[in-house]
């Protein structure tokens, strides 16, 4: 998690909300979490530093993912995005260019869920779902959360922030 969270300042990203899905191996008490999304957004202080951010994003406690939804229900996000290993997951340019067409311009915020080893359960992309997210693909390879953290970032800086 102390790389995602790095990382992720130095990309760009506006918060940070570590989940607990059903298939997350460290599972952690309401004190040990406390004491860990310190220790994050002491290092999301030290990574903006580094690089020069303007801005430094909040790193949330870590929580559950319909605990996330119903924090979300109250933001709007122009796009929903959660990465799967279903088949009928769409490629990020594909949904990208999608929501371009229809909207005439890039999506502005967008939230990006990026799911524990053995991705999400059938259950938790179902909730995704009804909460709006679509389903991504990140290609043929399956990546380390880590990876897939700064894979989408990445892409989404590099087509969102021109």
């Amino acid at each position: 998690m102390e790389l995602i969270v790095q990382k992720a300042v130095e990309i760009g990203a506006a918060e940070i909300v570590p989940i607990i899905s059903d298939r997350t191996i460290v599972q952690v008490d309401s004190e040990s979490a406390a004491q860990k999304q310190t220790k994050w957004q002491q290092i999301a202080i030290e990574a903006g530093k580094q690089c020069g951010q303007n801005w430094l994003p909040y790193v949330h406690m870590p929580r559950k993912l319909s605990e996330l939804f119903s924090a979300a229900a109250e933001e709007s996000f122009d796009l929903r995005l959660i990465g799967s290993l279903q088949p009928d997951a769409q490629h990020l340019k594909k949904i990208l260019a999608g929501y371009s067409n229809e909207h005439q311009h890039r999506p502005r915020s967008v939230l990006m869920l990026v799911g524990p080893e053995g991705d999400f359960t059938p259950a938790e992309l179902a909730l995704a779902r009804r909460h709006g997210c679509q389903p991504i693909t990140l290609g043929p390879i399956i990546l380390r959360v880590e990876t897939a953290a700064i894979y989408c970032l990445s892409i989404l800086s590099y087509e969102l922030l021109i």
